[in-house]
């Protein structure tokens, strides 16, 4: 399985963190020249890896770490996903009620991922505590996640989890946006699973 992670702001760098601390090879990509990536891959080593756009788009599990505009210009990149796993970890702080409508935002990321299959996950903790430690007080962190996809749930559960945090399937769509509604992200933030 390869994966790479597209965006190297605050969340971007948060994940690469959890992903080189845990010596899973990946990519990571940003919107210009993979030189702009150097010091980063300096200080995370071999796990690492700092590619073009278009060379982290053939990864396995795509993880989006973007503004949430930012994404229907890279999905229709490529016409086709295939099957592939598309993470949204997007929030949509800044986007209108109305420029979503009715639709979950992850059913809106997925209209432009044509072919794949999207899961939501690492969404709901700031990027500082996402890139801490995931283990705290005898226990890990909780991450959530949810998609329209069994298999791909299954996929990035594995992924969590080898990242260390304590993942939690919340099965389809719409029951994961209706626990993010419950009192939103700060809850969220402090879910600690004991084993």
């Amino acid at each position: 399985m390869t994966y790479s992670i597209i965006g190297s702001g605050k969340l971007g760098t948060a994940l690469a963190r959890q992903f080189a601390r845990n010596g899973i090879e990946f990519g990571l990509a940003n919107t210009r020249d993979p030189i702009t990536l150097t010091a980063l891959a300096q200080e995370l080593g071999k796990p690492m890896i700092a590619q073009s756009l278009q060379e982290a788009l053939k990864a396995d599990i795509v993880i989006l770490a973007i503004p949430f505009k930012a994404h229907r210009e890279i999905g229709l990149a490529i016409a086709d996903w295939n099957n592939r796993i598309v993470i949204d970890a997007m929030n949509t702080y800044g986007v209108s009620p109305e420029e979503l409508g009715d639709r979950e935002s992850t059913d809106i990321v997925a209209s432009a991922f044509i072919g794949a299959r999207v899961v939501k996950t690492f969404n709901q903790l700031p990027a500082a505590l996402l890139a801490k430690h995931p283990e705290e007080n005898g226990g890990r962190r909780v991450m959530f996640l949810w998609g329209r996809d069994h298999d791909a749930n299954t996929d990035v559960v594995d992924l969590v989890g080898q990242l260390g945090f304590a993942a939690i399937n919340l099965g389809m769509i719409e029951q994961g946006s209706k626990l993010l509604s419950l009192g939103g992200p700060l809850i969220l933030q402090n879910i600690i699973k004991h084993p």
